[in-house]
């Protein structure tokens, strides 16, 4: 069940053969994701919400700062 992980993994690889900078925390790996997302893509894992939360928010951060 690592096969998300390892794609993560190997996009980051990619990222650094095309000089793209991807934002390198917080990293997200959500098991059992079948579980927290539902079938409308709403997500009922409040740990999960937190995480996506951090992740986007660092995002527009990364955004705002090269814009400036």
């Amino acid at each position: 069940m690592l096969g998300g992980s390892r794609v993560q993994y190997h996009l980051r690889q990619i990222c650094v053969c095309l000089n793209l900078i991807p934002v390198n925390k917080p990293e997200i790996f959500i098991a059992q994701a079948n579980e927290k997302i539902d079938e409308n893509g709403n997500i009922n894992d409040e740990v999960t919400k937190k995480m996506i939360t951090d992740l986007v928010t660092e995002v527009v951060y990364h955004i705002k700062k090269d814009i400036h």
